[in-house]
């Protein structure tokens, strides 16, 4: 499906310059924060419902087509992450099987764009939410699995140079690089390896907010494209050693059936 959706945008995305980013999604209605601003206020099942049209018409639908936009771009500096928009966006009902807060709806609507052929959590990819109060724009390997995690870090530790320098180049635009760390190294990696604090991570990633103004503004798709572009770099080498995990973890498997 996802290559069918690249050949699409790769016809679209001849069409249509880049400097036409912003004719092809205008921003959101005013209605959409609106919206937000009233869930948060009224976070229960018979207020949503009744008004459940609004947030399909003003919310989603203009969510599907930001997606289609940033795909669009994608194309042309990450093309592995174009996602289709029913599975770019979150669902607005929230989990709350093991959570105290019962509250049923999320106050803000977001997109992910993994690496093609992955779970969503478990590679390097791009996100995105759009909420009453700001616009988070995040992306890196947020919750790497035991296989992954072994895989960055023992890449990291390879080349740690060449992964701070595109660190540094994200700063300007998305902030220091984030991620909880362990208090030491883990089993098999040198503590006193230069590499030893980003091998100590758990998570390698950058995330931003942006006013909540540009919600309604032809400017708020651009703004998110530079970023993602920016970070293209710093996705591609979190994401290189991670070619090898799949196929690892299926060999094994059958090993283990055999």
């Amino acid at each position: 499906m996802r290559s069918n959706l690249a050949a699409k945008l790769r016809q679209k995305t001849q069409e249509t310059d880049s400097s036409k980013l912003t004719n092809m999604f205008p921003g959101f209605p005013p209605e959409a924060l609106q919206f937000l601003r009233n869930l948060a206020r009224n976070n229960r099942r018979e207020w949503f419902q009744p008004r459940k049209e609004i947030f399909e018409t003003k919310i989603k639908a203009p969510m599907m087509d930001l997606v289609e936009a940033i795909n669009a771009e994608l194309l042309r500096f990450a093309p592995a992450h174009i996602n289709d928009p029913k599975k770019a966006i979150y669902r607005i009902y929230r989990d709350t099987r093991f959570s105290p807060d019962k509250t049923p709806y999320k106050t803000h609507i977001a997109a992910i764009f993994p690496l093609r052929g992955t779970e969503r959590h478990s590679t390097a990819g791009y996100y995105f939410h759009i909420a009453p109060k700001s616009i988070a724009i995040a992306m890196g390997a947020y919750m790497p699995g035991p296989d992954e995690l072994y895989a960055i870090r023992s890449w990291l530790a390879e080349h740690h140079q060449e992964f701070r320098g595109a660190a540094k180049a994200l700063r300007k635009l998305m902030g220091e690089l984030q991620g909880d760390s362990l208090a030491r190294s883990p089993k098999g990696f040198d503590p006193e390896h230069p590499a030893s604090d980003l091998v100590r991570r758990k998570a390698w990633y950058f995330a931003t907010e942006l006013e909540p103004e540009l919600v309604g503004s032809p400017k708020l798709a651009p703004e998110i494209v530079k970023r993602f572009r920016a970070g293209a770099p710093m996705i591609e080498m979190l994401n290189k050693p991670l070619a090898e995990v799949k196929p690892r973890r299926a060999a094994s498997t059958r090993k283990l059936g055999a």
